[in-house]
């Protein structure tokens, strides 16, 4: 099995490839329809949550840069 791989678009999406499945907060499961590629929206506009719709397009501004997080705490 391949690596799930999430990509932070510019100014949109987060597009996620692989062998992943999407739950609800009951756990129960969004029907993908056999998609390997799917995009969440990160925006808030579209009509078709947690789905990507374009509704962003002009409306939403993110440079998509990677950087480190700080260590993780430790208890």
């Amino acid at each position: 099995m391949s690596k799930t791989k999430l990509t932070i678009n510019n100014n949109g999406s987060v597009k996620i490839e692989g062998d992943f499945e999407i739950v609800d907060r009951n756990g129960n499961a969004y029907g993908l329809q056999g998609r390997e590629v799917v995009s969440i929206c990160r925006c808030g506009l579209s009509k078709n949550k947690p789905f990507c719709d374009g509704a962003h397009n002009g409306h939403f501004e993110h440079e998509a840069i990677a950087f480190d997080l700080p260590p993780k705490k430790v208890q």
